[in-house]
């Protein structure tokens, strides 16, 4: 499984990638992260007038029941595929 070191060289990787990823790939780099920090979805889904936090919060939502390791794991997949 992935370390909280691996995990944190992942995410500055991810500031610093060759091409900008598109928004499914932005919202699935979200989500695993969430999931990896700070564990299942937290509080109300956004109303339906806040586009950008409903992507954001059902982004997360998709992770629900990954264990921290399994998200930093997927996360550091992500960054990988998107950096080669």
């Amino acid at each position: 499984m992935a370390t909280e070191e691996e995990f944190e060289q992942a995410v500055e990787r991810s500031r610093a990638l060759p091409s900008t990823p598109t928004t499914d790939q932005l919202l699935a780099l979200y989500g695993l992260y969430k999931q990896a920090s700070v564990g299942d979805v937290q509080g109300k889904r956004p109303g339906m007038f806040d586009l950008k936090g409903r992507a954001k919060y059902d982004a997360w939502a998709k992770q629900k029941a990954k264990t921290s390791e399994e998200a930093r794991a997927a996360y550091i997949a992500l960054v990988d595929s998107l950096a080669s």
